[in-house]
């Protein structure tokens, strides 16, 4: 199973960037939407196979992990966005940067996945950590609602601007070039590592999440593939309007928060005391509520409001602004005491 799965995933990339995007262009939102659907059916089929082939309490364990996934990794679309319109990458590129940032991470989860699960086998009371650190992630996000990164003071760029030698301007697609037989590296590169750092720290969020679930590394990785791999078409679909899911973030906090309590709560007992399917149930109605509650209370934006709600998420490395939304709107309330 892992061999042939492995191989379905290399041939969908293949068949991705060989042939439905060999041309550097934009991808527009109506190709992007079926695109994403299309990922989506082949989870769904690949879910209807688990059911018939290995097991009902299977199935619902890779729904689960499915919808958990997916769910986080709006996560990386609102940084994907900030990171390239903080860069300025051209759209013609983005869809470049992305294929090799998701390939790189389908090695670095399926990694971490084998680990994590070696780990597990071997000791239960790491259960007890992941759990916790899940039910600290959902507090901490909730908490740093609001915040806008500080791109330009970001670590990682002004340690890479220290060591390596990179050029003012993009080179087409190119990471690299040479100038006077010297290598330089482009700020598309830069983008790059920042988009797969961005992925290695939200892992470390997701991966535990899902382990709550199950600990078949077969079904972590497989549902982890499936909502990486429809992760390019979702940001270019979602990319005008992400700020339209501003309060989907409580809605993942609070999932962290469900999951991790899961996980302390039946490994304490030895026993599923609460079953997957609940779990199911619960991620679904937070994750549903929230997005429905984000259109309603979004629908009367001003285009300068949607522009300061898209700008508030998290990138490694980034310090908050000094200034939050919540700062800027507290200054411009009149003083009653004066």
């Amino acid at each position: 199973m892992w061999v042939g799965f492995n191989l379905f995933v290399l041939t969908l990339l293949a068949l991705d960037l060989g042939f439905l995007h060999r041309s550097e262009k934009q991808i527009t939102i109506r190709h992007a939407l079926w695109l994403s659907l299309g990922y989506v059916v082949l989870a769904m089929i690949f879910a209807a196979g688990i059911f018939a082939f290995i097991g009902e309490a299977e199935g619902y364990q890779f729904l689960t992990g499915y919808l958990i996934e997916k769910s986080l990794s709006v996560d990386n679309i609102f940084v994907f966005m900030l990171i390239f319109t903080h860069f300025a990458v051209p759209p013609q590129h983005q869809y470049r940067v992305l294929f090799f940032g998701i390939l790189g991470a389908l090695v670095m989860r399926g990694t971490l996945i084998l680990a994590g699960a070696t780990i597990i086998d071997a000791f239960h009371w790491v259960s007890y950590i992941f759990g916790a650190f899940l039910i600290f992630t959902g507090i901490k996000m909730l908490v740093t609602v609001g915040q806008e990164p500080d791109v330009d003071n970001n670590r990682i760029v002004r340690f890479i601007h220290r060591r390596f030698k990179i050029t003012q301007q993009f080179a087409g697609p190119r990471f690299f070039v040479t100038v006077d037989g010297v290598w330089y590296m482009t700020p598309l590169f830069l983008v790059l590592i920042l988009i797969e750092l961005t992925d290695v720290v939200f892992a470390l969020d997701s991966i535990p999440a899902i382990f709550a679930i199950t600990t078949d590394p077969f079904l972590v990785y497989t549902s982890n593939v499936f909502a990486i791999l429809g992760l390019r078409a979702l940001y270019f679909a979602l990319a005008g309007i992400v700020h339209r899911f501003h309060f989907l973030k409580y809605g993942l906090s609070l999932v962290l928060v469900v999951v991790g309590v899961k996980m302390v709560i039946n490994a304490w007992f030895g026993t599923k005391v609460i079953p997957t399917e609940v779990a199911l149930l619960a991620t679904g109605v937070l994750i549903g509520g929230s997005i429905l509650f984000s259109i309603w209370r979004t629908r009367h934006l001003k285009p300068g409001e949607a522009a300061q709600i898209a700008s508030e998420w998290w990138i490694p490395g980034s310090p908050p602004k000094k200034e939050s939304r919540q700062d800027v709107k507290s200054k411009s309330q009149p003083d009653h005491q004066s």
